[in-house]
């Protein structure tokens, strides 16, 4: 079972990760979040330091987590105010328009900017410091989008799906030290990044349910986590589906 007492939670305001900011103080945790949005960063520290008991430490950074060149010093802050790492969780991303994105391709470098390379280049430098303490869990939310490329949204797809084989591969890499990587695959989530969408289905769900299986699998250090689970059904039928028919399809 990995500890999470100290943990850092890059994309700290996306709705997802204020859900499990909130359940991880409940379980006594420390955090130090890192968001964009000055706002709503203070908003969610005051809110945690409210939460939490006299023994925890909740601090944060404002950071545009694209400049990677800031990573390096982002983690040794969060390592110093913490008095070390046990955990990570990488939220942050963007959901692109994919006509914009079609139409030209700086809309789509930037996306896959923000939603691929900037969680890589955290990554690379999380598991080299991991690799040395042989402990720990890193977390990272992706997406069922990037199991299979959809007419729909394939740039948020392409970029998601690369990091979703990077973790597999760290994860082949730090198994062997005793730190696991976990691979968070959320399907319809009711969030302000979704806000466009129809969600009176029966797939959407709400991000404190998200949060508490993001905790659990960090916890049992699951190496890949459909949520919610009956998302693993959903998307092992659509990555079968022949070719000649799923270019046919409207999705």
């Amino acid at each position: 079972m990995n500890s999470l007492k100290r943990v850092i939670i890059f994309g700290a305001t996306s709705a997802i990760a204020e859900q499990t900011a909130r359940q991880l103080v409940a379980q006594g945790a420390s955090l130090y979040c890192v968001g964009r949005n000055r706002d709503k960063l203070m908003a969610l520290l005051e809110d945690l330091k409210v939460r939490a008991s006299d023994h925890q430490r909740i601090e944060g950074a404002v950071a545009d987590l694209t400049d990677s060149i800031q990573h390096a010093a982002l983690i040794e802050a969060a390592e110093h105010l913490l008095g070390g790492i046990d955990s990570i969780l990488i939220a942050h991303g963007t959901l692109p328009d994919q006509k914009a994105c079609q139409e030209n391709f700086a809309n789509t470098r930037q996306e896959i900017e923000n939603n691929a390379l900037s969680v890589i280049s955290l990554l690379t430098l999380l598991a080299n410091r991991f690799e040395l303490q042989r402990h720990g869990v890193i977390a990272v939310i992706t997406s069922v989008a990037g199991d299979r490329g959809r007419q729909s949204n394939y740039v948020y797809g392409a970029a998601k799906g690369m990091v979703t084989l990077f973790l597999q591969g760290l994860r082949a890499r730090l198994s062997k030290v005793n730190v696991d990587v976990v691979t968070i695959k959320p399907g319809f989530v009711d969030t302000p990044m979704t806000i466009g969408f129809d969600k009176s289905g029966p797939l959407w769900v709400k991000p404190e349910r998200i949060a508490k299986g993001i905790i659990n699998a960090m916890q049992s250090g699951k190496g890949e986590v459909y949520l919610p689970w009956f998302w693993w059904g959903i998307m092992l039928i659509i990555k079968n589906i022949p070719e000649t028919i799923f270019k046919k399809l409207s999705i």
